[in-house]
């Protein structure tokens, strides 16, 4: 159970000595009990009050993590019920089911589209994360076969082994042991054998229950088995329902601390009509799955569901942001034009678009204004001459062209002379104040 902030402050040292960043212990606790602050911050905390707060102040969804490696899914440790009480802490996953039934070649086609997901998408790389092999055929000989076959051709991809016969489960996971997978299929009929394998492999456990009720007796006898990373699947495949389980499933976590449903859940969106499919893994974004799997991955529902992720899963708090750089957009010479603009994403992809659209080879300096629009930027006192001309020296630019011209956006003329007294030799050139205007300035002075 829960404590409370006067029963942490209890544990706490009560030197008031701020080094955890809170006014006095007292404050610090009430941060803990609420789940807003971490116990790491305490330098000066006893090991056993360690022990004791270790649980109550970790976060009330497990946090579990598949695959190895620099794709590795991390899933859960969310903390709150509204992304804008907190940012949401990790990105839901997206699979694709492969079942060992299909045709040889059928397979090799979903894991080479798994392997071509990825896109770029506001400085982003985005991609379908992970392949479920489910074993329909109930023949261990031919799941094995599936599986060391996916394993070979997406060797980095995470996996999850989907099969309820535990020798076949086992069969399964050995061959991939390594790359941590993550086996589903544990029920109330097979959890004992199914925790052994977890256990045996140090794999997580996903577990399958119909409804809430059979779901949380199941985590709680999986987890008195001895495992402890568990992904929880309520059964829920219809629209209403996975609203509903997964609703009342993260309200029981994170207002009730209710441990037996501390875990994150995994929802099965497979439908034949590829439109269905979208919007039931859709409903799974917004309201609480960490892993959804579906049955294709067309690109224009990957385009759908990675850009709806990306926003629910980005900080509300925190403006979208590229990096500080010069970007060579086409194959620009050195007498190609040089522009500028801030590193807000929406107005970097907004003008390299536009720059593009033009055909004309150019060079866009990319400047940090901690995510700031051009004219909020400017407004802010981040986007001024003296910061310009510092980012234009420091950045080599001068290097790689022959000329000493600048083009800035139209919405900050008034920085013009500024920049020019700040860079001498340099000329400042005023662009236009929309972005849909650079195609025409462009091909205008190139001409």
């Amino acid at each position: 159970m829960a404590l409370t902030g006067v029963e942490i402050f209890k544990l706490l040292p009560k030197t008031n000595c701020k080094k955890c960043g809170h006014p006095t212990c007292l404050a610090f606790a009430m941060k803990l009990a609420q789940r807003q602050a971490s116990l790491d911050a305490c330098p000066d905390v006893s090991e056993d009050a360690k022990r004791v707060l270790g649980e109550a102040s970790a976060p009330p969804i497990r946090a579990i993590t598949i695959g190895t490696g620099p794709v590795a899914v991390k899933v859960g440790e969310e903390n709150v019920l509204f992304r804008h009480e907190k940012k949401f802490v990790n990105p839901c996953a997206f699979g694709i089911e492969v079942k060992d039934t299909m045709p040889d070649e059928e397979i090799k086609g979903l894991v080479d589209a798994v392997l071509n997901s990825e896109i770029d998408r506001v400085g982003q790389k985005l991609r379908i994360d992970t392949i479920l092999i489910s074993n329909e055929s109930n023949d261990v000989k031919k799941f094995e076969a599936v599986v060391k076959t996916v394993s070979e051709k997406a060797p980095q991809v995470p996996l999850i082994i989907s099969a309820k016969d535990p020798s076949a489960a086992e069969a399964a996971i050995k061959l991939v042991a390594d790359k941590k997978p993550l086996l589903y299929g544990a029920d109330d009929s097979n959890a004992e054998a199914m925790a052994n394998i977890a256990k045996k492999y140090k794999t997580s456990l996903g577990v399958a229950a119909d409804g809430l009720d059979a779901l949380s007796v199941l985590t709680e006898k999986v987890k008195g088995l001895g495992v402890e990373d568990i992904v929880m699947d309520s059964g829920a495949r219809t629209a209403k329902d996975i609203i509903e389980h997964n609703t009342l499933i993260r309200r029981a976590a994170v207002k009730k601390n209710f441990k037996p449903f501390g875990y994150p859940v995994i929802t099965f969106a497979q439908n034949s009509d590829p439109m269905l499919e979208t919007l039931k893994a859709t409903l799974g974004v917004t309201k609480y799955s960490s892993i959804i799997i579906m049955s294709n991955i067309d690109k224009w529902k990957n385009l759908v569901l990675f850009s709806l992720r990306q926003n629910i899963y980005t900080d509300p708090q925190v403006p979208m942001q590229v990096e500080q750089k010069i970007y060579s957009i086409g194959e620009p010479t050195p007498d190609s034009p040089l522009t500028i603009t801030t590193n807000f994403s929406l107005t970097y992809f907004i003008v390299s678009g536009e720059i593009e659209n033009s055909k004309v080879p150019c060079r866009l300096a990319v400047m940090d204004c901690e995510g700031l629009s051009v004219l909020t930027a400017w407004a802010a006192g981040k986007f001024t001459a003296s910061k310009i001309a510092q980012f234009i020296q420091e950045s080599g630019v001068e290097n790689e062209i022959k000329h000493r011209e600048l083009v800035i956006p139209g919405y900050v003329a008034i920085l013009s002379g500024a920049i020019e007294d700040k860079l001498p030799g340099w000329k400042v050139v005023v662009g236009p104040r929309e972005a849909n205007g650079l195609p025409a300035f462009l091909k205008s002075r190139s001409n």
